[in-house]
């Protein structure tokens, strides 16, 4: 088969594009407002974007709690969402009113980062505190912005848990990271394989 993305006429009960973008990385982003109250969402466009600097990014469609946040502070951080946690990020995901408390609701401990003044979630295995680079709305051919607004961050501290450490990496079939796969969707990615990159002739 084959469907212009203009048209969308492409048969099926939902479109692909999304499920064909996968697996794409979690952000479970925490932030904190002006007013001190902390907010927690998931957002599934999320990825790391350059390793000098370690620079991530994640996409918000329309201008949500999170992204309101990050443009008053500045700060953000990043956290790992593992199979053991993934209940907990479906529910902060839920739709509440701007100032609630998604670490409270989803029965969450908030902790103050150590670098920046945004909280994130202590049960995680992993966490990225990050400075805000750059907020934007991306373009489409038309030149008109689209509706999505992406953050873009440098991690300036990283948080580990040493239980998903072994022999000097981070082992994923401890740590089992969430993807989502498309439509309500998910992966884990604890099977693991190694590949070596070719050498050159």
């Amino acid at each position: 088969m084959f469907y212009r993305t203009d048209t969308n006429q492409h048969g099926l009960a939902h479109d692909p594009f999304k499920a064909i973008v996968a697996p794409r990385s979690i952000g479970w982003i925490g932030s904190k407002g002006r007013d001190s109250s902390l907010n927690l969402s998931p957002y599934s466009f999320f990825n790391a974007v350059s390793d000098r600097p370690k620079l991530v990014t994640f996409s918000s469609a329309g201008r949500k709690d999170s992204v309101r946040n990050v443009e008053e502070t500045g700060v953000f951080t990043a956290n790992l969402v593992s199979r053991n946690l993934i209940e907990k990020m479906n529910h902060s995901s839920i739709a509440v009113p701007y100032g609630i408390n998604e670490f409270s609701l989803a029965g969450l401990t908030a902790e103050s980062g150590r670098l920046i003044d945004a909280p994130y979630v202590a049960e995680a295995f992993a966490v990225l505190e990050c400075r805000v680079t750059e907020i934007m709305q991306p373009k489409g051919l038309d030149g008109e912005p689209s509706e999505n607004i992406m953050v873009f961050g440098q991690v300036i501290g990283i948080h580990v848990d040493e239980a998903i450490i072994r022999d000097g990496r981070l082992d994923m079939t401890l740590a089992r990271p969430i993807a989502r796969m498309g439509y309500m969707d998910y992966s884990e990615g604890s099977d693991v394989f190694e590949l070596l990159r070719p050498k050159a002739p």
